[in-house]
């Protein structure tokens, strides 16, 4: 198929891993009980969707973004240009604007465009995009527990991808927000916004950013409505409100929504061996 990204395929021979977490800062979202899940063998892409995908698959079909129909998405409020019209901010995090004609293409809105950032995930994508990009790349998203299972690298347990240390031996693993949330953005590991899809060391199983970037859909349903799970965390995950970049944390939104920090990879079935 046309999809597995700059980082081609890993073929995962999944198993009977532990799923989930006991000590959640967040009891609300489910990551709990720790509990045994089985996952047949499949195939993950190594990074996330990145722009130039996204933009290959628009050229071949004339898609438009759910966030091009709306015409608005979810903007970073420290994105914004100092003479940007005034916003609506998202009532429970004042820091998402409603900014108008802000889609794939322009990340932070009219004035901006994703040059230089081909290789960076694609952002404002919806549920429903992601679904048809997988549609069109002859791939589908990822389950709930076959991210997860992913995004562990072959390790039991452990809140990263790479282990339990954050920044291992002082080192930089991830593109999360650093300094204080949310006014003040280091940069510390090199990003301000998105990275390029394939930053940083991958894990064990060869995944590239599993956590922290941005967050990515999976096909399952957050619970009883029609909410769509998202995992990973993002770039602006930061402990004091949002310590989701780990690997059991996970959130959900409706189909149709996005913003500047959501994005996907796609999976694929692996056909039994013969015999």
């Amino acid at each position: 198929g046309r999809a597995g990204g700059p980082g081609g395929w890993r073929e995962l021979s999944g198993g009977t891993f532990l799923m989930g977490c006991a000590d959640s800062p967040y009891p609300a979202d489910g990551e709990g009980p720790v509990r045994e899940r089985h996952v047949a063998p499949f195939a993950l892409a190594a990074t996330a969707v990145t722009n130039a995908e996204f933009a290959g698959f628009v050229a071949a079909t004339g898609h438009r973004t759910d966030a091009e129909e709306f015409d608005w998405s979810f903007v970073f409020e420290g994105f914004l240009p100092p003479d940007a019209p005034p916003a609506r901010a998202a009532v429970q995090a004042p820091w998402w604007r409603q900014v108008f004609g802000a889609d794939w293409r322009r990340p932070e809105g009219p004035g901006s465009d994703v040059a230089g950032r081909g290789d960076h995930p694609v952002v404002h994508v919806s549920y429903a995009d992601a679904l048809a990009y997988c549609d069109w790349a002859g791939a589908r998203l990822p389950g709930e527990a076959e991210w997860e299972y992913a995004a562990r690298g072959g390790l039991t347990g452990q809140p990263f991808p790479w282990g339990s240390e954050r920044e291992p031996e002082g080192r930089f693993r991830m593109n999360v927000w650093r300094g204080s949330f949310p006014d003040e953005n280091t940069a510390a590991d090199g990003y301000a916004g998105t990275c390029p899809v394939d930053a940083f060391p991958p894990n064990g199983y060869g995944l590239f950013n599993m956590t922290g970037n941005v967050w990515e859909w999976c096909a399952d349903r957050f619970g009883p409505s029609e909410t769509r799970v998202l995992r990973g965390g993002s770039y602006l995950c930061h402990a004091s409100y949002c310590l989701r970049y780990r690997t059991s944390a996970r959130m959900g939104n409706t189909p149709d929504s996005s913003s500047g920090n959501t994005g996907f990879r796609v999976a694929r079935s692996v056909p039994p061996a013969d015999g």
